[in-house]
């Protein structure tokens, strides 16, 4: 019961999070609080860094694919990884996948905080040497780019929807949701301790 409630106040405090006005990234000196800014709503400016793409493999409600992740150093000096969206399995390789490229310039754009996602995705390992990728690995992704670690972000942003006129890649699609099951566990064990009860009473009796 205590778990139930613990929960809801989380997804509370998320959705409060996800929609409200968004703020500056966090910089460097709150690094080691990224952990519990899990989809704080932030806004970036600054350029991206060419020839540093990566295709994460992930699926969407859109369906499988991959996730453009491209490495912005903001305004303020550090690099954040920025997920800009999803693309279809099959469009690596097209002509449209010159679409893809990032904008040149600066840019600015609002997303939803992420924590990093270490080692890989179920059963799939990351492998840097060949270029495959099954989740946002900070940290590796930033390795196998020969970014400095010292100046890029322990998090990833989301990017959210634009209206940019761009086919690809589509952003916006970040899931947002915290799944509880403690109400049904808590009806369960308290009629089985229910039954416990009635049970021990039928043994008296007799």
């Amino acid at each position: 019961v205590r778990r139930y409630h613990l929960k809801l106040r989380i997804s509370h405090e998320m959705q409060a999070r996800v929609h409200a006005a968004p703020v500056p990234a966090p910089g460097p000196p709150q690094w080691p609080h990224a952990g519990r800014m899990q989809y704080l709503h932030v806004e970036l400016r600054g350029h991206y860094l060419a020839g540093t793409q990566t295709l994460v493999r992930g699926a969407s409600r859109d369906g499988y694919g991959f996730w453009v992740m491209t490495p912005l150093r903001t305004e303020r000096g550090f690099i954040v990884l920025v997920n800009r969206g999803y693309i279809p399995d099959s469009l690596p390789g097209q002509p449209a996948f010159a679409e893809v490229e990032p904008p040149s310039g600066e840019v600015a754009l609002t997303g939803l905080l992420r924590s990093t996602e270490p080692g890989g995705g179920f059963l799939r390992r990351n492998d840097p040497q060949r270029n495959l990728w099954y989740s946002r690995d900070i940290a590796a992704i930033a390795a196998a780019d020969h970014l400095p670690a010292d100046q890029v972000a322990p998090y990833f942003v989301d990017a959210d929807a634009d209206a940019d006129g761009s086919r690809w890649p589509v952003a916006g699609l970040t899931q947002v949701h915290l799944y509880n099951h403690s109400l049904g566990y808590a009806i369960t064990w308290y009629l089985l301790a229910l039954g416990t009860l009635i049970a021990a009473g039928i043994v008296v009796r007799h």
